[in-house]
Formats: C-alpha cells, sequence, structure tokens
C-alpha cells in the first residue's frame, strides 16, 4: 500500500506556496506542523499585509494579540470569517474563524475562538494506483484566554490552546499506522495604548507583543519523532492619527520570527551536522536556540524574520479602506505579497473583504480572498432598548 501521508499537507501548505521561484539549494525555510495557525483568519488584518499585533482592538484579537481585548469599547461580541484557501493549487482548500469575547468588568475580558482548516478530499492509493479510500483532511484548534489591564496604558493576557490535526483518518498500509496528531499550546502577549499628540492633532500610539503556540511537539505515527508546531514571536507598533472627528488614518508594522530550530546543514554521507545546531531539542531549548541556530549565522537569523506593513483610513467610524504588504526572505519562503480591503461598520455589525495579490507570477495564494461579519453585543441591546 501507498499514502499520502502528512509530508504531502505540508508540502502543499506550507512549502509550494512560498518556494517559488528560487534554487532548491537556497531554501532553507523552517517547516513546522499544523502550518493553519499562522494564517491571518480574518479581512481586516488580511487587507493590511497581515498585521495584528499592535492594530487597535477588534474581535479578532484572540488570533493576533488576546492583551487588546482589555482595551476593546464593546462588552461583548462575535466574529465570523471565511477565506478560500489555496485556491489555484487545490480546489477544495479552506479556513473558517469563530470567534468571541465577553467583558466582565473595566479591566477584565474573556474571550474565546475555534479556527478550522479543510484540506479537501485526498485520494490514498496502492501500489498500482488503485483507490483505496477517501478522505478528508481537517484541522482545528480551540482557544480560550484571559486578558487584563496592568494599567491605564498597558494589559496582558494570557490564552491557552487545543490543537487537533487528522491528515489521514488513521488510515494503516500494513507497515505504519497513522493517526491524528494532538497538541496543546499557551500564548502569552502585551499591549500597551497611549493617547498622544502629533503636530497639534489627536493621535494613538501603540505597542503589542505576542508569543504563540509555546506548546509540545506533534506526531502523527508512533514510529517517528515528532514534529514542532508553529511557536512564534510577534512584535509590532502603530500611530493612529485623527485628521478631524471623521476621519482617521493608521500605519503599523509587523514583525515575525518562529521560535522554532532552523534545520541544520549535514553531511551527505555521515549526516553529521556540520553546521548549525541539533534540531532535535526539547520545547524551552528550542525556543531560545531558536535566536542562534541557523547555519548561516547571523544573517540568516535576520532572514528569518518576516515584516509586515498595514495602513488603514476610517472615514466617520462606519467606512474603511486598507492596504498592506508582507515580506518573507526568498531562503526562507520567498512570500511577497501586497494586500487590499474594505470595511462597512454598521451600527449591529461589521462587515469586511480582502484580497491579496502576490508579486511572484502563478503563485498559488493569487487572488485570495477573506470575508469577515462580526456583531457587537451592545450595539443590539441598545436597538432594542430604543425600541
Amino acid at each position: 500500500m501507498r499514502k499520502k501521508a502528512p509530508i504531502y499537507f505540508i508540502i502543499i501548505c506550507l512549502i509550494l506556496p512560498v518556494s517559488t521561484a528560487i534554487g532548491q539549494d537556497d531554501l532553507n525555510a523552517i517547516q513546522t506542523v499544523v502550518p493553519f495557525l499562522t494564517i491571518a483568519p480574518d479581512s481586516r488584518a488580511g487587507g493590511m499585509g497581515d498585521v495584528g499585533v499592535a492594530t487597535s482592538p477588534d474581535i479578532y484579537s484572540m488570533h493576533w494579540n488576546p492583551a487588546k481585548y482589555a482595551f476593546i469599547d464593546g462588552e461583548g461580541g462575535i466574529g465570523i470569517a471565511y477565506s478560500p484557501w489555496l485556491r489555484t493549487l487545490v480546489p477544495d482548500i479552506n479556513i473558517a474563524y469563530l470567534g468571541g469575547y465577553y467583558r466582565i468588568d473595566d479591566k477584565q475580558v474573556l474571550s474565546t475562538s475555534l479556527l478550522y482548516s479543510s484540506l479537501g478530499d485526498i485520494p490514498f492509493t496502492d501500489n498500482f494506483g488503485n483507490e483505496q479510500l477517501i478522505f478528508r483532511a481537517n484541522e482545528f484548534s480551540i482557544d480560550a484566554g484571559y486578558s487584563r489591564k496592568l494599567t491605564d496604558v498597558l494589559s496582558g493576557s494570557i490564552a491557552f490552546r487545543f490543537i487537533y490535526s487528522n491528515l489521514t483518518g488513521g488510515y494503516y498500509d500494513g507497515i505504519t499506522e497513522t493517526k491524528p496528531g494532538i497538541s496543546f499550546a499557551s500564548d502569552i502577549s502585551f499591549f500597551y495604548i497611549k493617547e498622544i499628540s502629533i503636530s497639534g492633532k489627536d493621535s494613538e500610539l501603540s505597542f503589542g507583543t505576542n508569543i504563540s503556540n509555546i506548546g509540545s511537539k506533534m506526531s502523527y505515527t508512533d514510529s517517528r519523532d515528532p514534529d514542532f508546531i508553529p511557536m512564534n514571536l510577534r512584535i509590532g507598533t502603530g500611530t493612529a492619527f485623527y485628521l478631524d472627528e471623521y476621519n482617521k488614518i493608521a500605519l503599523f508594522i509587523d514583525l515575525n520570527k518562529l521560535l522554532v530550530p532552523t534545520p541544520p546543514i549535514r553531511d551527505i554521507n555521515t549526516g553529521e551536522i556540520i553546521k548549525g545546531k541539533d534540531p532535535n531539542v526539547g520545547v524551552p531549548i528550542a525556543i531560545f536556540q531558536s535566536f542562534a541556530d541557523a547555519p548561516g549565522g547571523l544573517t540568516e537569523e535576520l532572514h528569518e524574520i518576516t515584516y509586515s506593513f498595514g495602513a488603514e483610513y476610517i472615514y466617520n467610524n462606519q467606512f474603511a479602506i486598507r492596504g498592506g504588504y508582507f515580506h518573507e526572505h526568498a531562503s526562507k519562503g520567498n512570500r511577497k505579497y501586497f494586500t487590499a480591503g474594505a470595511g462597512l461598520m454598521m451600527n449591529v455589525f461589521s462587515l469586511d473583504v480582502s484580497y491579496l495579490m502576490p508579486l511572484i507570477h502563478n503563485h498559488p495564494l493569487a487572488r485570495t480572498l477573506r470575508f469577515s461579519l462580526s456583531f457587537e453585543f451592545n450595539a443590539l441591546r441598545n436597538i432594542k432598548s430604543a425600541s
């Protein structure tokens, strides 16, 4: 029997979309399981080049920086987001997100979310190409977070995550028995926001950081070593300018680095490490080692940082236009794309859409759309009270 194992999905979901136009000898991208955890689920961030750690709080803050919830204006709300993913490569992959928050008091907020990824129907065949099984592979994570104001301008949060990845449906080829991958992880985040004045105009300065997916390794079989999940450090800053009572412009930048070992360079014959460090280490060691284990030294470490730039214009708190750019070094994946988006904010709900435009021709991420819909509970109560 021959099966299309989890490596198939890792290649499809991680390597193929990002390695176009560079040679295999130049590519030393960090690989993890469950890469869907790093994909921007919502349209607002998706329209601004995947920035989100220091943007103004919204319902989708659970993914980017749960500490932002402590400064959100509402008493509670829910959000739903959907994106067809890699449609130019595979027709039936999609990502869906459901999140929400509830304010306990002026300082404390609870939040939760569900991120679901469907990888489509995967056929399993024998050595002669005869179809044995068709399985719809899927992955999801469930989050729960607690956010609290530490001062008038600073908040902190801790979140916990359950991760489930079923890529084979337990398919057994007579040699290797597979199973769903399971992991538990946590996030630690902080958010700072302060009102300032720039050229006599009211403005806001924000900073954010989120160390996410700090958790156990994951394996799909009992016969091989488990793999790292995408532990990640995200830091960012932003500034919002109030031009007048109707017009607002905000600029943001995010920096990301995976806290996962970089693949070392090995001797072709012996397999011994020539440059770099042993990646088969525990999670705590891997986090600290990830800052100084690249075979290319400091230069390669800097190449592992991705950059996101985003801008947002809001008119009368009702209509938004967004744009952004995402950059990843060629040797680490070569994802480079512009994004654009728009949003409509009504009394009860908000509707957002974004569009992704890669710089590389025939890129698998081309024409990626995201849709988001959110509801605020206090707005619903105000309407009922008025009626």
